[in-house]
């Protein structure tokens, strides 16, 4: 079993050359998942991305990824954040940050508590600054769909501020897995947020 990324152009020629690679291909579709089960035994599952799927069928598959939609892409980590704006895959508006949050230490006592304390006070305000970049940049951007990564506590901290309420409502899969935001980071995922994840099974069923 292997994971694969397909661009959303691209998925369309995957699932042709999927079976001219295997054979005759029978589709099973559910709003949430394509299923691809090929004459030779090989399958393939593509997870939909911003499900659910509303026509159950290749052709709406093909149709569902190519459809143009405003992705808002949210990453916080303790480290940094970074918010944008994307639209036919081009980048329309972003902001990246940074804050410094202490390290651990290995010192004891009342030492290792004021660091504690130190580095708690630093997270709550490099996450406020998260916060406000969400909220100038993904709240009035009237969003279909939302992604976010980075670290999760952290993105739920972001995300319980009343003034982004609406956008919890649009956060959908995956959470992406990010170092800290940089303005590259940013841009590839907002790739990696629109690309389609199919696993395939190449491995011919024991007789």
């Amino acid at each position: 079993m292997k994971t694969v990324s397909v661009a959303p152009g691209r998925l369309d020629r995957w699932l042709d050359g999927f079976g001219e690679r295997h054979g005759a291909v029978r589709y099973d579709v559910t709003p949430s998942s394509v299923t691809l089960s090929a004459e030779d035994g090989a399958s393939a599952v593509v997870a939909v991305p911003f499900e659910p799927l509303a026509v159950l069928s290749r052709e709406g598959l093909v149709a569902h990824v190519l459809r143009d939609r405003r992705l808002g892409v949210l990453l916080v980590r303790r480290g940094g954040y970074g918010a944008g704006v994307f639209a036919g895959g081009k980048l329309l508006d972003s902001k990246v940050g940074s804050r410094h949050v202490q390290g651990t230490t290995k010192a004891g006592g009342w030492s290792q508590q004021r660091y504690a304390r130190r580095r708690d006070n630093q997270a709550r305000e490099a996450f406020a600054a998260a916060t406000e970049v969400a909220v100038r940049i993904l709240a009035p951007a009237r969003l279909d769909v939302l992604v976010c990564g980075g670290d999760r506590r952290a993105v739920d901290t972001v995300l319980e501020d009343p003034r982004l309420k609406e956008l919890v409502a649009l956060v959908r899969p995956p959470f992406l897995g990010v170092p800290d935001p940089k303005q590259k980071v940013l841009e590839q995922a907002g790739a990696d947020a629109r690309a389609i994840r199919i696993d395939v099974d190449q491995e011919s069923p024991v007789p």
